[in-house]
């Protein structure tokens, strides 16, 4: 099956979206630690994901809570459960890397839920923000720690995030 990507805009930055059809497969972010660059095989199609972007653009406004859109993202079991229990984490919560392990019933695998977290290949939507340390400190994040720290405070109610640009359209520059 073929894979499309398109870039959105948003707040945070530009965000690499792709996948199949309007299956999201992969959400990036084009800046932080985890940059990402879209795959040469894979078809620009700046039509593509059109209610993956209206759902961002709605929770950058503070108007969304809860995504539902197709997902398929790439992993082994152990990160499938960890992914799908990253979903379960309300809105405007946090939860603890060992507190996952111990809901997945592995209570000692802390840095392996660690590691499947930082897998994450569709970030905000799987929403890995909302992990944080034992300690209640904020833990590394593929945008980085002061995106990890803007999504948090707008699930909080601060303020919605406003563009940073007015152009919808991103070239894909990294």
């Amino acid at each position: 099956m073929k894979t499309f990507y398109t870039w959105h805009v948003t707040p945070i930055g530009p965000l690499l979206l792709a996948g199949s059809d309007e299956t999201l497969e992969r959400l990036h972010f084009s800046q932080g630690g985890k940059a990402s660059a879209p795959d040469p095989l894979w078809s620009r199609d700046d039509n593509a994901f059109r209610q993956t972007k209206d759902q961002l653009d709605a929770y950058f406004a503070g108007g969304l809570r809860n995504f539902t859109l197709l997902l398929k993202p790439q992993g082994s079991p152990f990160q499938q459960s960890v992914w799908r229990e990253l979903q379960n984490i309300p809105y405007a919560q946090t939860t603890t890397y060992g507190e996952i392990a111990r809901r997945l019933g592995k209570p000692a695998a802390s840095r392996a839920v660690g590691l499947a977290n930082g897998s994450n290949p569709i970030a905000i939507i799987i929403p890995c923000h909302r992990v944080i340390g034992s300690n209640g400190k904020l833990t590394g994040f593929g945008g980085g720690l002061d995106v990890k720290a803007r999504l948090l405070a707008l699930e909080r109610g601060e303020r919605p995030l406003s563009l940073v640009t007015t152009s919808s359209r991103y070239d894909g520059s990294l």
